[in-house]
């Protein structure tokens, strides 16, 4: 299964002071179960998929980068956020997906 391996250690380094990370294969890319919620993952073409609360996706949709995401043709449910590299550029905007996520999961 391929993923953006830069993008994985990225997430890697962000997550590395949480308890329970778990690294697993799933959605094409590499996923980070954080207390056994799914997180972030990063896929082959360098984007982060992050879970984040449904109330918020309208307005994170508007974030530089972000759209919703699709599985096999189908729209996710709300939730869920991709975001390009245009959106995670820098570490600031990176580090707000990560926290947007956490704040989701914890």
């Amino acid at each position: 299964m391929a993923y953006d391996k830069a993008l994985a250690e990225r997430i890697r380094d962000a997550l590395s002071g949480e308890d329970d990370v778990e690294e697993v294969k799933m959605f094409g890319g590499l996923s980070f179960m954080v207390n056994g919620k799914l997180a972030a993952s990063a896929n082959s073409h360098g984007n982060i998929m992050v879970r984040c609360d449904p109330d918020r996706v309208d307005e994170l949709l508007t974030h530089k980068g972000a759209s919703w995401p699709e599985m096999r043709g189908k729209p996710m449910s709300k939730g869920w956020i991709v975001v390009d590299r245009t959106g995670t550029s820098s570490n600031v905007e990176f580090d707000a997906w990560i926290k947007e996520a956490l704040d989701f999961v914890h």
